[in-house]
């Protein structure tokens, strides 16, 4: 089962959430929020994406600019920034899809269909 962090109010996030739903993919999801990840989760997704660890943040969040992350994470370790990121939902990029084998971060449909081998409902 794939889980899906999301935040409800988020608008990626319904779009993710209905690519799924009309390509009848299987999936829970979780307030990302209510239910931040943890470090150990951050982690072995990060890990699993193959991705750079500064795609996991929400890098338009006011969280995030708040905190002015733009200019401090280059001097931030790895460990800093993912201890960082589990201490607060808001610092999260979503969606993040993360299945068994694989994790991807962020909605693009494109990326999605490659993964599924699905339409994205454009039929």
């Amino acid at each position: 089962m794939i889980l899906v962090l999301e935040y409800p109010k988020c608008s990626t996030c319904k779009k993710a959430l209905k690519w799924l739903e009309e390509n009848e993919v299987p999936f829970t999801k979780r307030h990302i929020v209510e239910e931040n990840p943890s470090e150990q989760e951050l982690t072995e997704w990060y890990h699993k994406s193959g991705l750079p660890l500064k795609k996991f943040f929400n890098t338009s969040g006011q969280l995030y600019k708040s905190l002015g992350l733009k200019d401090r994470l280059k001097d931030m370790t790895e460990e800093e920034q993912l201890t960082l990121l589990a201490t607060d939902g808001m610092l999260v990029k979503r969606p993040i899809l993360a299945g068994e084998d694989f994790v991807l971060v962020g909605f693009k449909p494109a990326e999605w269909e490659a993964r599924f081998g699905k339409s994205g409902g454009n039929g």
